[in-house]
């Protein structure tokens, strides 16, 4: 699979050099070699300091700086590699608790490496697709209303949508940049799971094979999708600068789903001892007569909803209960939320009842969070805004 004897890593130094730009790109502050090492082990498999050592001099400055005696960065510079939003990372805001859920303000990289091994029941996230459109470029075009790499679809029926990223435009070079954040991100994130917990990942029909085949790689069970129904603006339009010349003809299909990648970490033993040990290895059931299903039907998220988290890629609480309630099949555990953007999921966890925890880098982000938590789970799926 992944792994990588250090015989055969000594004669790659290719991918050696790779895997430590993948490593450096995904980091929002210099590493000392040792940090570095241990990273890229995961991400080819055992890997020597020495080599390591060898080519962070030998493709220094061409790739990477020197901060300090052992301790580099990746040139941002580069025309390579993954360009990653540095989104206020210097001063990190205290962690918040919002009733039984706690939002930290960090990487979740760097928060992920220092959790303990065996600390998460659940993961149910929207991460960031891409990577491109959450640079500070970007985002600045999407909040001034310029749009960017952010398609701005127009009203529809008196109603105006959310933004959706331009994901036709990603390059051959970002997919697989794409790939290896999803990968290390996998990685990182395996042994902080118990054994028989659940990750569900959004995505999209254009790049949920990426994502798969990282999150698989990385060691976590294909366990199937979740077809959230609901028609979305991506697709449907007729060739651009032609729509009248070719007034029958879409360029693609009109997205009337949206998929949501179900992995798993590997049992331990069978499914009913790990859920006597672990309380995790299964999907709660809506009632005793019916089991989890992996269709649910949804709609875009309402205004009213958005109005209390203002984030261009909030899910609606009304199928995000759904998916929380299951991810814990005894009701008992910890749902982790890496990308907790305006924090959708934990306010989904809060109105279910269960205990969550959630990681933002945007600091403009981690503050709309910390309002919309307890709104956003006080919120009436029909549409009422009222408190409950």
């Amino acid at each position: 699979m992944c792994s990588m004897s250090e015989s055969q890593s000594r004669y790659a130094p290719g991918r050696v050099r790779d895997a430590i730009f993948q490593v450096l790109s995904l980091s929002p502050k210099p590493l000392s070699i040792k940090q570095i090492q241990e990273r890229v082990s995961r991400v080819i498999g055992s890997t020597p300091t020495s080599s390591v050592r060898s080519y962070l001099r030998l493709n220094t400055p061409h790739y990477f700086v020197r901060q300090g005696l052992g301790v580099y960065s990746v040139r941002r510079d580069s025309s390579a590699g993954i360009q990653r939003a540095l989104l206020n990372t210097e001063t990190w805001q205290p962690p918040q608790r919002i009733g039984r859920a706690q939002l930290f303000h960090a990487d979740c990289f760097d928060w992920l490496e220092r959790q303990e091994d065996s600390s998460f029941h659940a993961v149910l996230t929207d991460p960031p697709y891409g990577l491109h459109e959450y640079t500070p470029e970007q985002q600045a075009k999407l909040r001034s209303g310029k749009g960017g790499v952010w398609r701005i679809p127009p009203s529809f029926d008196g109603h105006v949508r959310s933004p959706l990223p331009r994901f036709t435009t990603l390059t051959a070079q970002q997919l697989e940049e794409l790939r290896s954040f999803f990968f290390l991100w996998g990685r990182l994130l395996l042994p902080k799971l118990v054994p028989g917990a659940h990750v569900v990942v959004a995505s999209n029909p254009l790049l949920s094979y990426i994502v798969a085949g990282a999150l698989a790689d990385a060691g976590l069970e294909r366990r199937g999708e979740i077809i959230r129904l609901t028609m979305t603006m991506r697709g449907g339009d007729r060739p651009k600068a032609a729509h009248e010349e070719f007034q029958e003809v879409s360029v693609m299909p009109r997205s009337m789903w949206e998929p949501w990648l179900v992995y798993r970490k590997p049992l331990e033993g069978r499914a009913q001892d790990n859920l006597r040990k672990w309380k995790t290895g299964g999907l709660r059931r809506p009632s005793s007569e019916k089991p989890f299903g992996d269709v649910i039907p949804s709609s875009p998220t309402r205004k009213a909803e958005r109005l209390l988290a203002p984030h261009p890629s909030l899910k609606p609480q009304a199928f995000l209960r759904q998916v929380v309630r299951a991810l814990l099949p005894l009701g008992e555990g910890i749902v982790l939320d890496p990308f907790a953007g305006a924090g959708s999921t934990l306010a989904a966890a809060e109105a279910i009842g269960y205990a969550s925890i959630g990681v933002e880098k945007d600091v403009r982000y981690f503050e709309v969070a910390c309002k919309a938590i307890p709104k956003l789970s006080r919120f009436h799926p029909n549409g009422s805004s009222q408190s409950r």
